[in-house]
Formats: structure tokens, C-alpha cells, sequence
């Protein structure tokens, strides 16, 4: 019992969120699950990004290079070698943990921070979106799609006939990968990422070693990433270098913590449960808008201007997230 009573209060709260998610999708129809695997989809690929972005104060422009590499790596041992999606994930992740570990050592070990770490992760998600399209390996930009079984399969992470068991799917890689983050943040090595973040030169001078914990959040944050690359390839069942490579996708995974909260355990999951179902609003409000916007109807780009509009005034008046908001508005309240 006391090593119940020991355990953060945040594994309390990812039981009872799961528990949620798991009780809610039982009430919902088709396009409602398709939503709330989106948003369990973002909110881990978020949660992944910020044990790197967030916990650790290194901004990164190029997670798509992880998520690419799980998605490859999945698809590619599944179709040569029969192996299940599973062990191609736990492939994916261990790759994408040493690609991680290149970009980490040859970034940190000379010394590149802040914008200049952005951008050199951003260069080495294009290199790997370049060499993709003309690798025949991987059947190049022409990009390659999952050969289906049909009917439905756990091994194979297929469901023709049950496609609601994706959201369960989903859940597990969620929780997997919130296990991680709480862990992080809850113990000695998410108190060596803050230190590093808020002053690095101070840390050395404690004992932390920089170098070493940096590399440690970047590989932990690539892995738990390249996840979310094979389940993409799994659910959508097709890939191509510039869907899993390409700058869209290293945007939308830092999107969801910079609204929920960078450095935040829940940050993540609120900035998805936001930004998901806006995204999906925007784009139905121009198809769809009322008589007087009706000059806007179906014009392209009208959606993503709404969206960008929104977002701006989101992090205008909540620059700390959606959380931090919350947090100074308790403190209001209490004082």
C-alpha cells in the first residue's frame, strides 16, 4: 500500500483518462472514432515530442524524420519478412532511437542550440524525405501500399470489419508512450532535462553532464515517435516519403504541446483535443459555410487561413499553453 500511495498522482489521471476514452468510444459513431483516433494520434506523437521540446528546452523542426523511419520500417518488414506490425514498431522505434542518437551527437557535441538545432534537425528530416524518394527500396516516391488480409487481425493490425478496434489500438500506444513522459517527468532524469533547459552551464556546474542527458531526451523522444510513424502506415495503409517525411508532419507533432503546454505532462493531449476537432471544423466550414460566407465555399486554402488565424490568437493570449493559463487562472482565484 505505500508504494501505491507513492506513486505520482499523474498515473492516477492517465487511468482514469484511458478509462474514459475507453467508455466513450463505445458511444460513437463511425466518424466520431475516426476523430478520437486522430486526437489519442496527436496527442501521442505531441507527448513524444515534448520529452525533447518541452522537458529538455531542445526545440525540434524534424521529428518527421522519426516518424518516417517507423513507418518504413514497419511497412518494409511486414511485406518482405512477414513480420508482424508490432515487432515492426518495436523495430522502427529502435532505429529511429539510433538515427536520433546520430543527429543528437553531431548537433550537441558542437554546440548548435536554439534556432540552429531547429534547423539542423529540419535539414536531416529533408535529407531523409530526398533519399527516400529515390531509394528503390522502398519503391520511391511512388510510395508503397499495405497488402490487406482482410477481415480482421491483432498480429497483423488490420480491421476490415471492426475498424473501431484502431481507437483501442491507438489507446494502448497512447498510454504506452504517457507512461514514458509521466516517468520522465516525475523522476531524477526529467529534473536533469529542466535543469538543462533553463540553464545549461548551471547544470554542468552541479554534475549534470549535458551532453549525455540531451542525447538521452532525443533518443527517447525519436523512438517513442517512429510509434506513431507505424501505426500511421498501419491505419491509413499507404506511405510515401512526403506524407511521413515531409515539414507538414515535424509542424503538426510541435503544434499540439505549444497550445496545450510545452512542458507539461497533459499539455499534449489538451493541445490535441483542441486543435483536432478545429482542424476538421475549418475544413467543414468552408465546404459547408453559412449564406452570407457563402463566397468562401470550397475555396482552397480558406481553411487552413481560418486555422492559422485561430491558432495565432491562441498562443497571443495563452503564450504558455492552455495549461499554463489554467494555472495562472487557479492561482488568481486562490490568491
Amino acid at each position: 500500500m505505500s508504494k501505491l500511495r507513492e506513486l505520482s498522482s499523474d498515473y492516477y489521471w492517465l487511468l482514469a483518462v484511458t478509462a474514459v476514452f475507453a467508455v466513450v468510444s463505445l458511444f460513437l459513431d463511425q466518424f466520431q472514432i475516426s476523430l478520437a483516433i486522430l486526437i489519442l494520434f496527436w496527442a501521442l506523437l505531441g507527448a513524444a515530442w515534448n520529452i525533447l521540446g518541452g522537458y529538455a528546452g531542445q526545440f525540434s523542426f524534424g521529428h518527421a524524420a522519426y516518424y518516417g523511419i517507423g513507418a518504413y520500417t514497419s511497412v518494409v518488414l511486414l511485406i518482405n519478412f512477414e513480420v508482424s506490425p508490432w515487432v515492426g514498431m518495436a523495430a522502427g522505434a529502435a532505429l529511429a532511437g539510433l538515427f536520433a542518437l546520430l543527429i543528437g551527437y553531431l548537433s550537441f557535441r558542437y554546440g548548435l542550440k536554439g534556432a540552429y538545432f531547429a534547423l539542423a534537425t529540419f535539414a536531416f528530416a529533408e535529407m531523409l524525405r530526398l533519399i527516400a524518394s529515390e531509394l528503390e527500396l522502398i519503391n520511391t516516391s511512388v510510395g508503397i501500399h499495405v497488402p490487406l488480409i482482410g477481415g480482421d487481425s491483432w498480429l497483423r493490425l488490420q480491421f476490415e470489419d471492426t475498424p473501431s478496434n484502431f481507437f483501442f489500438a491507438i489507446l494502448i500506444l497512447f498510454v504506452v508512450v504517457m507512461l514514458v513522459s509521466i516517468w520522465v517527468a516525475r523522476h531524477k532524469v526529467g529534473y536533469y532535462f529542466q535543469a538543462i533547459r533553463e540553464d545549461e552551464d548551471a547544470a554542468a556546474a552541479l554534475g549534470v553532464d549535458p551532453l549525455g542527458y540531451k542525447l538521452a531526451a532525443i533518443v527517447i523522444s525519436g523512438a517513442l515517435t517512429a510509434l506513431g510513424g507505424s501505426f500511421f502506415v498501419q491505419h491509413f495503409g499507404y506511405v510515401n516519403p512526403e506524407l511521413v517525411f515531409g515539414v507538414a508532419i515535424s509542424i503538426e507533432i510541435l503544434l499540439r504541446p505549444i497550445v496545450g503546454g510545452i512542458g507539461t505532462i497533459w499539455g499534449p493531449l489538451i493541445g490535441a483535443i483542441v486543435l483536432t476537432p478545429l482542424a476538421e471544423f475549418t475544413r467543414d466550414f468552408v465546404r459547408n459555410p453559412p449564406p452570407f460566407l457563402e463566397i468562401i465555399e470550397g475555396r482552397a486554402g480558406v481553411d487552413v487561413m481560418i486555422f492559422g488565424v485561430i491558432l495565432i490568437a491562441i498562443i497571443i493570449f495563452m503564450p504558455d499553453g492552455i495549461v499554463g493559463a489554467a494555472v495562472r487562472l487557479r492561482e488568481r482565484f486562490l490568491s
